[in-house]
Order: C-alpha cells, then structure tokens, then sequence
C-alpha cells in the first residue's frame, strides 16, 4: 500500500469537495512532502487515477480567472470511503508497513471511533510482538549481534525496531485511552490540520 492514496482519499473526504490544488496544499501543511512520496506530480496522477477507479467524482467547474483551464474538484464517493477506511485500518494495524503509511494512519486516526482506534493500535502491538517472536527464534538479542556475525546486525536492528514500534504504540493507546483527542462522534475534530 501506498500511502498517498490514503492522503488523498482522506484530505479530499475532509474537505468534502476539493480541487488539487486545496489537497497539495493541505499535504505540504501536514509535512507529507517530506515524510512519503505525496509530490505534487503523484497528487495530481492520484486524483486522476482515483477518480477513473471510481473513488472520486471529479467535476469541472469555471476557468481559472488566470486564463488558465478549468478546476477540477473532486468529490469522494461511497466506494472511495470504503477505500479510506480498508486504508486506514490497515495502516494502522500492520507492523511491515512503511513509516510514510503508518504516519498517514495516524494523521487520519481521529476519523475512527476511539474504540475502534485503540482495538487496531492492540492488534498492530501483537503484530509486532509476533514478528519480534519469530526474529528472536535465530538470533537472540542478549548473546549480541556479533553471534551471527555482521548479518546479526539485520536482526538486532528488527528487534530493536519491534521494541520502539511496540514501546510507541501502547504509549499512544494509554493517551487516547486517557482522553486525548477528538474521535469520531465526541464533537467537532480538531481543524489546526486544514489549512
């Protein structure tokens, strides 16, 4: 999965109706530009890919005052939502995910409902804790990398890695847990992310 068709999907559902230009814009706030691959040619290829898969509707509306061509706005559909959602539940609950896919999860996590959010971020800790398991089967980690020779590097840094993802992950349930955040359905989302 990539993660810019969740960023997109999700920037275009918050809208409810936006033109490219709203969504780059929207991305280049959240700082997406430097953490995944959400450039501006990739946005624009993935509205038009999406809307030809029928996850958005895009409509023309009047030329630019530029002189320019006209603006194109797009519009999620019903299957776009399914999409978004199937998206968003796996990027948060995969542990092999790249870190762009999981950042993007996390950026829509709220559009959840907090139960929801905390039952996937427990499965993505046993995901993790299931892959460190298997890792942990060659090598173990108190007899040092150097057991397995520089190749024991690989591993070690996997079980590192496992320790921080899990270590990060059960630190955000505990705040969501405690309160933190607007989720679905508790009231008005926290706008700071639109611009």
């Amino acid at each position: 999965m990539s993660a810019i068709r969740l960023l997109v999907l999700g920037a275009v559902r918050q809208h409810g109706r936006a033109h490219g230009y709203q969504v780059r814009n929207d991305l280049e706030f959240w700082g997406a530009h430097e953490w995944s691959h959400a450039k501006p040619g990739s946005i624009y290829h993935a509205l038009k890919q999406m809307a030809k898969q029928g996850l958005l509707l895009a409509h023309e509306t009047a030329p630019s005052t530029a002189g320019g061509p006209p603006r194109t706005e797009y519009e999620i559909t019903e299957q776009g939502t399914r999409e978004f959602f199937a998206l968003l539940r796996d990027s948060l609950t995969s542990y092999d995910r790249s870190v762009d896919v999981l950042s993007a999860g996390i950026g829509f996590i709220v559009d959840l409902e907090r139960s929801e959010a905390v039952a996937l971020l427990r499965e993505r800790v046993t995901a993790i804790e299931g892959w460190r398991a298997a890792v942990t089967e060659d090598y173990t980690p108190a007899e040092g990398p150097e057991s397995l020779g520089h190749i024991g590097e690989i591993m070690n840094m996997w079980v590192h890695s496992a320790d921080a993802g899990a270590e990060w992950t059960r630190g955000l349930i505990a705040r969501i847990e405690a309160g933190a955040y607007t989720f679905a359905g508790e009231g008005e989302p926290f706008v700071g992310v639109l611009t």
